[in-house]
């Protein structure tokens, strides 16, 4: 038994490499070095490599930041796995591999990461991409990097002869697992801090490098997945980064499962703590980064019900299109507008269609009746002001 099971591991193992060395081929973001390089050997040289989408491309693409205490990176479970579920949803993808201490301490990593970026939206064109959805992704210590990244940015700079220097390095979304955030509290990660800025790090360094109080109004729209039990980088780091989001008025969403280790990248075996996956997808699809690029439009309109104003009730437009998102608004006294946020991109819609009840004093949702549970109804949203009365007659 132990014979075999040691040669299901060397399987496995062999495999793992084979599928890592087919990998697309490595691309340095400076090919005539870094700055601040001190030397020319691989760890001197940061580098990317790129997963492009070929199945039903969004034209969004995520530069991923694998974890590791600012000393290592966990460039597989963390890095390529991400890249390739990412291609699964026609998200193309960009997993960094940035500089690391204690050789390399800050301002190196944010510098290859704020790079990543503009290399990305300097080359859209030749990648398929819309350089308006380019977001970043980072694990534990990649994680605050990523919140790094969408804290200190810039817009480029215009006057340099570099077109990838001229490119902006804010995200246009941020999504962070399990992250670091801050260097300077009674739960911060004292490793990660350690390698970055090394062992008697100035405290203004330490306090700006504290992203939960770098957050303002043009922090990135962010996705947080983080569990209660994790022993390595305790959960109060993702509580404090979103309340700051919370605070400033950036869309965000925050998952904390319960149970559940430190570093456990896609969490794959695991029939809970894999679903993370899920929510961020759920998360996408919301913000319409799985649908071609938005152009959102008004709707309104009116619905009667056997001649009659549906007096409580609610209105859900469901994108025809694969990954697209869908749009919601409620109907009172037979009215409904879709507002801010919730618009609905162009295209084509299915219409689903509730009759919450007219119980007084309160519907429950017990009363709740599809009104057409064929999907009879369908639209088509078009630029400028949509406006599709309906008229539903039904027992």
């Amino acid at each position: 038994m132990k014979y075999y099971q040691l040669a299901c591991l060397l399987s496995v193992s062999v495999l793992g490499a084979s599928i890592h060395a087919a990998g697309p081929e490595p691309i340095l973001l400076w090919s005539n070095g870094a700055p601040g390089a001190v030397g020319e050997e691989d760890v001197d040289r940061p580098q990317v490599w790129i997963y492009a989408a070929t199945e039903d491309p969004t034209g969004a693409m995520v530069v991923i930041c694998p974890g590791g205490g600012y000393g290592a990176l966990a460039t597989d479970h963390e890095g390529h796995q991400v890249a390739k579920w990412f291609n699964r949803m026609g998200v193309s993808a960009i997993v960094l591999k940035y500089r690391l201490g204690p050789r390399y301490n800050h301002p190196a990593p944010l510098q290859d990461a704020q790079r990543a970026i503009r290399y990305v939206r300097a080359n859209a064109k030749e990648l398929n991409i819309d350089p308006n959805r380019v977001g970043i992704i980072g694990f534990s210590a990649g994680g605050h990097l990523a919140s790094t990244v969408s804290t200190h940015f810039d817009k480029g700079d215009n006057a340099s002869q570099d077109p990838i220097a001229q490119q902006s390095s804010r995200p246009d979304f941020s999504i962070l697992c399990y992250p670091v955030i801050s260097l300077n509290s009674d739960f911060s990660h004292k490793g990660s801090a350690r390698n970055l800025l090394g062992d008697n790090p100035d405290p203004m360094l330490l306090a700006s490098l504290s992203n939960e109080t770098q957050v303002t109004q043009d922090t990135p729209p962010t996705f947080i997945f983080h569990t209660y039990e994790d022993p390595g980088v305790p959960v109060m780091n993702a509580i404090v980064y979103y309340q700051a989001l919370i605070k400033h008025g950036v869309p965000a969403e925050l998952h904390i499962y319960q149970k559940g280790p430190h570093g456990v990248g896609l969490a794959p075996g695991s029939a809970v703590l894999s679903t993370w996956t899920e929510r961020l997808a759920d998360w996408l699809k919301t913000n319409d980064l799985l649908s071609p690029a938005k152009k959102p439009a008004a709707v309104s309109g009116t619905i009667q019900h056997n001649g009659k104003p549906l007096r409580w009730g609610s209105i859900t437009f469901v994108p025809k299109i694969p990954h697209g998102a869908e749009a919601f608004a409620m109907v009172s006294h037979g009215k409904y507008a879709l507002k801010g946020a919730g618009l609905p991109n162009i295209g084509e819609y299915s219409l689903k269609i509730i009759n919450l009840g007219d119980v007084v004093p309160y519907p429950t949702l017990e009363d709740a009746v599809d009104l057409q549970p064929g999907g009879v109804f369908s639209s088509n949203v078009v630029l400028g002001d949509n406006t599709f009365d309906l008229n539903i007659e039904h027992d």
